[in-house]
C-alpha cells in the first residue's frame, strides 16, 4: 500500500459540512478526535470503526438538512483457503491489496480481528471495492464475504435511570453490569471516554462516547428528565 496523505484539520471539515458538504476522513486514531469541535448545531456526524471498541475510526460529517448518510465503512470476513496465518501475517498480506493495479493508501484499512478460522477487516473508500474483488492475498487464495457496517451484535437505544453522570455509574447501567465490575475495568485502563483513558469519576455529557474493552461502546444521546428523587433518566445508544 502507498503512504497515508495528511488529513485536513477537524475544524476545516466541520466548516465544510456546515457549508453543505458531506465530508469523510480515512481511518484516524480515535484519540486524536477532539469531540468538542463536533458539537455544532449545523452539523451531524458518524464515528465508525466496525467494532464497538475500535480505536481506528472513520469520521463522517454532514449538514443537518440531510436526514442521514452511511458510515462509509464496510466490514469483511476474509477466510484463507489454507490455514497457517496469524493476525500479523494477515495484516502484512493486506498491504499487497491493489485496485486496477495500483497500491492503496494505508489509511483506507481499519482494524483487523481474528474470528472463526478467518479474519474480520474494516475498509473504507477504494479499499472496499478492492477487498470485495480480492481472491488472492499475499499469494494465498482467500474467500471474502461482506459482513456489513459493524461486526458486533448491533446497537440498541436504552433509557435508564442513573443517580449521577459519572462514567462508572452510566457505564455499569448502560452495559448491565455491576458498578464494582465496571470500576475494575476503569482501573485496568480498559475504559475510554471520547478516546481517552477514563476515570471512574469522569462526568459524561450529551455527545460523549464511552467504550469498554469486551463490553462495547455507549454513545450518550441525551438527558430525558430529572426524577422526583433527584435521579436522571437518560437515553443511551449501546453498541455490543
Amino acid at each position: 500500500m502507498s503512504k497515508t496523505a495528511a488529513a485536513p484539520k477537524l475544524s476545516t471539515l466541520v466548516a465544510q459540512a456546515a457549508g453543505g458538504r458531506v465530508v469523510r476522513t480515512a481511518f484516524v486514531d480515535a484519540e486524536t478526535l477532539d469531540r468538542r469541535q463536533l458539537q455544532d448545531d449545523e452539523v451531524r456526524h458518524h464515528i465508525a470503526g466496525g467494532f464497538p471498541d475500535a480505536q481506528r475510526v472513520v469520521l463522517t460529517l454532514y449538514p443537518v438538512h440531510i436526514p442521514d448518510v452511511d458510515t462509509g465503512i464496510t466490514v469483511f470476513r476474509v477466510t484463507p483457503q489454507v490455514a497457517g496465518w496469524d493476525t500479523q501475517d494477515f495484516s502484512v498480506a493486506l498491504r499487497s491489496l491493489t485496485l486496477d493495479g495500483k497500491s492503496l493508501p494505508e489509511d483506507l484499512l481499519g482494524e483487523v480481528r481474528e474470528e472463526r478460522g478467518g479474519f474480520l477487516v474494516v475498509a473504507t473508500g477504494k479499499a472496499v471495492k478492492a477487498l470485495s474483488e480480492a481472491t488472492v492475498l499475499g499469494g494465498r487464495e482467500v474467500e471474502v464475504e461482506e459482513v456489513g457496517a459493524a461486526a458486533g451484535r448491533g446497537s440498541k437505544l436504552r433509557e435508564v435511570v442513573v443517580p449521577s453522570m459519572r462514567a462508572d455509574v452510566v457505564g455499569a447501567k448502560g452495559f448491565g453490569v455491576s458498578r464494582a465490575y465496571f470500576q475494575q475495568g476503569v482501573e485496568a485502563g480498559k475504559v475510554r471516554l471520547n478516546g481517552q483513558p477514563a476515570r471512574a469519576s469522569s462526568d459524561i455529557k450529551e455527545g460523549d462516547s464511552l467504550s469498554a474493552e469486551g463490553l462495547g461502546r455507549i454513545d450518550f444521546k441525551r438527558v430525558l428528565n430529572e426524577t422526583r428523587r433527584g435521579n436522571y433518566k437518560v437515553e443511551l445508544e449501546v453498541h455490543k
